[in-house]
């Protein structure tokens, strides 16, 4: 009776992996096409030489859009996207987020049977679900990694007037694979594949995405205030060796010349730094309080939104910084 039980549960088992391994299948079919290569290179001052620089991944969100991870192709002259059918077109970039690590390209030459992936909504993705990941690790392109969610970091990362999560998985992700898109198990973007933590240099077993909710609206939506800039919610010890005169800030990283934050006056960093394993610009402003409510935590920068969203378009509002040691108002204008 012993060994019938072991048998039917060993039948079982075998049959699970056999309809997941199905389930996969079938997914990558449907999504792949939306899956795309990217590759960078510079060009000398002469405009002579052309030398490769980069790899990396991205995924087809809408027609000629694609999302990538920024640090693909921050530094390059030229990018060229290739598809799964071996299409190439050249591409710009639209928009770029260094501090999330994501960004959107616009092809020049979109192929007209394109297959544009589909958004999902990440925070309804429980830790413990599958999850997989298409890219090229390692030059070798659309390559599927499976996996699941096995946790979710928060930085304090602000892009777009959204704070930005980072989806943890154990999901093989190796060189090549920043940029690509991270699916749940229906076959929808839920995030964008960008760092690992590594002693070894290769995959350990943990890797990160930037979680789609919020990306989105910080890389599409241009006119709101809080799409001027980019900033990092400081912990209180940093705050303090910053002599920030409360328990934490909001550190500015960069300002989009022209958004209403740049009207306003706001400053950027100027010094780059690496602080705990992050990477931080330091000298900018540090927003003290926005409307009267304190910037001490991403708890607050919720009450903010909707303390700026009740204002009428045109209205001016307040924003306390502190720099280069004093404490000062800039005046700002909620969204015409």
């Amino acid at each position: 009776m012993r060994f019938i039980k072991s048998l039917l549960a060993f039948m079982l088992l075998a049959y699970s992996f056999t309809a997941n391994a199905q389930d996969f299948a079938d997914l990558y079919e449907d999504t792949s096409p939306s899956v795309v290569t990217i590759h960078t290179a510079t060009v000398s001052s002469s405009g002579q030489n052309v030398t490769p620089s980069g790899l990396g991944s991205g995924v087809l969100i809408e027609e000629g859009l694609v999302i990538t991870a920024a640090h693909v192709i921050q530094s390059a002259d030229r990018i060229v996207v290739k598809f799964k059918d071996g299409y190439t077109t050249p591409a710009e970039v639209v928009s770029s987020i260094v501090s999330s690590d994501v960004a959107v390209l616009q092809l020049v030459n979109p192929p007209e049977d394109a297959v544009a992936a589909t958004m999902g909504d990440s925070d309804t993705v429980r830790i413990g679900e599958p999850v997989y990941v298409i890219g090229a690790p390692f030059g070798i392109e659309q390559t599927l990694s499976v996996g699941t969610l096995s946790g979710r970091l928060n930085r304090g990362l602000i892009a777009g007037g959204e704070l930005i999560e980072f989806l943890q998985t154990d999901t093989s992700i190796n060189t090549g694979n920043s940029g690509g898109p991270m699916f749940n198990k229906e076959g929808e973007v839920i995030g964008i594949v960008s760092f690992i933590l590594s002693k070894s240099g290769g995959f350990d077993g943990i890797g990160f995405a930037v979680s789609i909710n919020g990306v989105e609206e910080a890389l599409m939506n241009s006119s709101a205030f809080w799409t001027g800039f980019e900033g990092v919610f400081l912990e209180p010890h940093i705050a303090a060796a910053l002599n920030v005169p409360q328990t934490t800030g909001l550190l500015v990283q960069r300002v989009v010349s022209g958004s209403i934050a740049d009207v306003a006056g706001m400053q950027g960093g100027k010094i780059s730094a690496r602080i705990e394993g992050v990477e931080l610009d330091l000298g900018g402003d540090i927003v003290l309080s926005i409307q009267g409510i304190v910037c001490d935590g991403p708890h607050n920068f919720n009450a903010i939104k909707e303390q700026i969203a009740s204002l009428t378009p045109g209205d001016s509002f307040v924003v306390k910084v502190l720099r280069d040691g004093e404490v000062i108002e800039l005046l700002a204008l909620a969204e015409l």
